[in-house]
This record gives structure tokens, sequence and C-alpha cells, in this order.
């Protein structure tokens, strides 16, 4: 039996021609168990202030213990981001935050940070290779939310972010890989 070797320059003109734009890089960054921006605004809209526990928040998906991106707050943290300025009076605040103000030592929070970002470079596949240009393009959603507790009742909810995210990143660099020495 005659073996048959591939000749590397052979390889390497068939790996050429194939579609390098598929050799481009592409990358996600997932930082949530949610696959929507509106499932995880379902979770903490689901929460009612004054009746819902924290077991209901964890049930929901935002476990701590489970979940990277959660900040427990204290009640300083608590006092520093939500203590009136001396453009909103005391009274003006949410009853809950309020409540959690008042309950000093009893006061805690969660700040919920998740999001899920792809990030898919497409172009030229020499151009970006040999870093002269670079095309990206972000797509995905961001979400953030306030959960604040009395002991394990829950005393305020408030969420935000950005339901969808759609960048597109130009790099260009006409040195090329030269671009970056000297600097």
């Amino acid at each position: 039996m005659k073996k048959v070797l591939l000749n590397p320059r052979a390889m390497f003109l068939v790996v050429l021609i194939s579609g390098c734009s598929n050799m481009l890089p592409e990358g996600r960054k997932t930082s949530t168990p949610f696959e929507t921006f509106e499932e995880a605004r379902a979770a903490v809209e689901a929460l009612v202030p004054m009746k819902s526990t924290r077991q209901e928040l964890e049930k929901n998906g935002f476990n701590h213990d489970k979940h990277p991106n959660i900040n427990l707050l204290t009640q300083a943290d608590v006092v520093r981001r939500f203590l009136p300025s001396a453009l909103i009076k005391r009274e003006e605040l949410d009853p809950g935050i309020l409540a959690c103000l008042e309950a000093r030592d009893a006061c805690r929070g969660v700040e919920i940070i998740v999001s899920k970002i792809d990030r898919i470079r497409n172009g030229g596949f020499w151009a970006d290779f040999f870093n002269f240009e670079r095309h990206t393009v972000v797509t995905g959603w961001r979400f953030n939310a306030t959960v604040l507790f009395v002991n394990e009742l829950v005393v305020f909810r408030t969420w935000g972010g950005q339901p969808r995210v759609n960048e597109i990143e130009n790099v260009r660099n006409p040195l090329g890989p030269l671009q970056g020495f000297g600097g």
C-alpha cells in the first residue's frame, strides 16, 4: 500500500481558498442564565415590594452563590446610593428606600449586572490578521437591577439597561503589525 503525504504548501492553499473569513475570531460573553433582556426584566418585575422575599429572587434566577455578577450591598452602600441630595427631599424617596434606610443594619441589597454579548469579526482575513483593518459587530443586551431588602423582605426593586446592543467597531492601522511599536 502506498502512503500519500500531503504537501504543506498544498494544504496552505486549500485553507487559503476555502473561505478565509470563516477563520476570523468570534466571541460570546455571557454572564447570565437568561436568554433575553425581557426574561431578566420579568424575573425582577415578578418581585412585589413589601411581599416578596429573598428566596423568590433566588428562585427567579438571581442567586448570589451561583451567579458571579451580583454585588451584595451593605447598609452603607445603600445610604451612599439613595441618601437624598440637596435636590431631592427625603420625603420624595420611594417608601421602600426609606424603609431600608430606617432599618439600619437590617437593610441589605443586591446589584445585578448581567449581559449576553456576541462579538463577530468580519471583513478581509488578511487585513484583519496583519492588523491593518478590523471590523467587529457587537450585538446582544445588558441588564442591571437593584433590589433592597429589610431582613429577607423585598422592599424596593428597580431595573434598567440596554435591551438591544448593536455596535460596529472599525479599527484602521495604516502601519498594520508595526502600528504598536514604539508606543
